[in-house]
This record gives structure tokens, C-alpha cells and sequence, in this order.
């Protein structure tokens, strides 16, 4: 695993766009994989710069992102389609037919997993997955747990996620409780992994995750074993390692 220590967010942003923009160069039909959050947004809008500057090209680019919540539609505020489309593909000219989700509306937790893993199958192994880390080791929607879930599933979110997440809705009634998540098995299939970390809050787990013991009870930690991974932090996030 090759470690990058950045001294702050900005940094950490400008470093991970740089790799993902490498990668595009190099291969322009590139199939990457997104995440969500706050931690990545520093890295999308960097990625538009460059776009809008006339440095990047994503018009063969395609991508799958890792997860998306159950119940709710693209156009809702909430919804991870709603937050790519905020943060990253309205200011790029990627093509709409190579921008790929799970689909939230479906309530057929069977159906769409298969539809999902076919569609990963289809494009073969994903070249470069983007990857943040919760505070309880979660990577996608891939919550602790007793064994890794290898493919597409259909997860309930764990108390500490909810909490996370409890500040994005103003009515916590309607925060979802279930998500649509990429499995273990497809996200290590990928060709190299590039995870980022940002801020103190996340020291303890990024610990835990890459020095601890490979466990489902830790799941970032199954990173240990692949054999092309690039963690990118900021100082305080790195400061246990």
C-alpha cells in the first residue's frame, strides 16, 4: 500500500484528483468508481476545474458508483444520483448512458442486485475505485458485520451511519434506513483502489483499518490484501498510522 500525507484537505483533494485524472489520460474509456460524501467533493470539483480548463476529456469515461439509498428518486436532494449530478457530471461532458447507480425506486432488493452485478460483469473490472472510509470502517454501504458481503446487496444502515447521516435530513422520519451497496467482491476486483481520508475524527479508523486485523467487524480492512492501494490524507486523518 503506497501512503500519501498531504498537509490539509485542499491538498488531499488536488493529490487524488491528480491520480484520477492520470488515469483517465492513460485510458480514456476508463471505467471508474465514484463515492459519496463530503470527503470527495474537494477531489470532483478539482476534476472540473481541470475539465473546464480544457485538461480532461470524460467522453468515453464511464462509471458505477458504489452505493445508493433505498426509496429515493434521482431527483430528490438526498439521493447519491442527485449528489454526482451536483458535484461532478453536470460540470463535465460525460455521457449520460455511461453514468451508473443502483436504482433506489426498486423495491425488488433481488432484481436490482442482479441487474447491478450484470452490469459490473458487462463492463468488465473497474480501472481505478475512489473510496472514503465511516467512522465505523464502512466502505460504500459494506457496515460491520460477521462476514463480507461479496456482491451487490441490499444493507440496513447501522445506528452509527444513521447518525452521520441524521444531518443531512431535516426530518430524520424520512431519512432512509436501507441502501443499495456494491459488494466486497467487486470492489476488490478492481484494478487499483484509491482511498482518501480528510480530518482528526477519522485517525482512529484509518488505524484500525490498515495496521488493525482484517475483519468484517472493520470492513475497510480487507484493503490490506489488495494489491494496488493508494491512501491520500490529510495530516490529522494519517496521524495513527
Amino acid at each position: 500500500m503506497k501512503v500519501i500525507r498531504m498537509p490539509d484537505y485542499a491538498g488531499m483533494s488536488r493529490q487524488a484528483a491528480n491520480i484520477i485524472s492520470a488515469q483517465i489520460i492513460m485510458k480514456a474509456d476508463s471505467v471508474i468508481g465514484l463515492a459519496t460524501g463530503s470527503t470527495p467533493i474537494g477531489v470532483y470539483r478539482q476534476l472540473v476545474d481541470w475539465y473546464k480548463k480544457g485538461d480532461l476529456d470524460f467522453s468515453a469515461v464511464r462509471t458505477v458508483n458504489l452505493d445508493e439509498y433505498c426509496g429515493l428518486a434521482p431527483v430528490d436532494p438526498q439521493s447519491y444520483a442527485y449528489f454526482m449530478r451536483e458535484h461532478l457530471f453536470s460540470g463535465i461532458n460525460i455521457r449520460p448512458e455511461n453514468v451508473h447507480l443502483p436504482n433506489g425506486l426498486e423495491a425488488d432488493a433481488k432484481k436490482e442486485c442482479a441487474r447491478y452485478n450484470r452490469l459490473l460483469e458487462e463492463l468488465g473490472f473497474i480501472d481505478l475505485q475512489l473510496l472514503g472510509i465511516g467512522h465505523n470502517g464502512h466502505i460504500g454501504f459494506n457496515e460491520p458485520g460477521h462476514a463480507f458481503a461479496l456482491e451487490t446487496h441490499r444493507v440496513a444502515l447501522t445506528e452509527s451511519t444513521l447518525k452521520a447521516n441524521s444531518r443531512l435530513f431535516p426530518d430524520t422520519a424520512d431519512m432512509p434506513r436501507y441502501a443499495y451497496s456494491m459488494g466486497i467482491k467487486s470492489i476488490m476486483q478492481a484494478k487499483r483502489i484509491l482511498v482518501i481520508v480528510s480530518g482528526e475524527d477519522k485517525a482512529e479508523i484509518v488505524r484500525a483499518a490498515f495496521r488493525g486485523e482484517v475483519s468484517p467487524e472493520v470492513p475497510a480492512s480487507v484493503l490490506q490484501l489488495h494489491p494496488s492501494v493508494t491512501l491520500v490524507g490529510d495530516g490529522a486523518a494519517l496521524s495513527k498510522l
